[in-house]
């Protein structure tokens, strides 16, 4: 289980091990600026100017552990370095850089902040790795060109579309649309959230009576870290692999 414990508004951009579990149910959810373009603009031009000044990349959300995690999978499961890989919301584009340096080749990253692919264009830049894509992109309203990966990975972007105070229901159906058609069947699909218990995830994305034209099916729950308060036990996030099947 979660417990209720909203801690976004608290850490701002928030590590696994300073966040605790961020909401219970979906009724507890409030709406929040994290929610909102406005918001992750004005924050990334923050980090982006501090890199100019300092060289600091800035926040890893939920940490380095969430990024490790994703990889000691991907390599558990021997995923050929050609895999194409879309990172959902990739911030500072650390984690492609973190992909980058256990072999893998090809690798996108998209965002919806200008700010956020600039400061990824010049992170990726500094470390040399100038063939990987980065595009500015909102993954609810994609290109048609946004397609045929074989991995996507969500590491607190669903989270922040829950947070937004407009539209939400439409917002997520929008997400799982623009999922299907970025993901290539029996490709695999995987989220780290705060936000989201292990079977709300599956309520959104398996549904066990589907009207969606593809279907995904859980594959594996990562391990993450668990706590106790008031002698109930939960996890402070909830990391899911999912497969297109269809």
């Amino acid at each position: 289980m979660k417990l209720v414990l909203n801690m976004f508004e608290a850490s701002g951009m928030a590590s696994e091990s300073s966040l605790g579990s961020c909401s219970g149910s979906e009724e507890d959810f409030v709406p929040s600026k994290l929610g909102t373009k406005e918001y992750w603009d004005n924050a990334y031009s923050r980090e982006l100017q501090t890199y100019k000044d300092i060289g600091d990349v800035g926040e890893i959300w939920f940490g380095e552990e969430s990024m490790n995690r994703v990889i000691r999978w991907l390599e558990k499961q021997n995923t050929p370095e050609n895999a194409a890989i879309l990172d959902i919301g990739t911030g500072n584009g650390v984690f492609l850089v973190e992909l980058a340096k256990h072999g893998f080749m090809n690798l996108t990253g998209i965002d919806y902040s200008s700010a956020s692919i600039e400061l990824a264009t010049k992170v990726l830049a500094e470390e040399g790795l100038t063939n990987i894509k980065v595009q500015e992109q909102d993954f609810l309203n994609p290109s048609p060109e946004l397609k045929g990966f074989d991995l996507c990975i969500d590491k607190g972007t669903f989270d922040a579309i829950s947070l937004n105070s407009e539209n939400r229901e439409m917002a997520k159906l929008q997400y799982v649309s623009s999922l299907r058609a970025a993901l290539q069947p029996q490709g695999h699909f995987v989220i780290t959230s705060c936000n989201w218990t292990k079977e709300q995830l599956l309520q959104i994305f398996s549904p066990a009576r589907s009207v969606l034209s593809y279907r995904l099916e859980l594959l594996q729950e990562l391990p993450t870290p668990r706590f106790q308060f008031g002698g109930v036990t939960g996890n402070s996030v909830t990391a899911l692999v999912f497969k297109r099947l269809s």
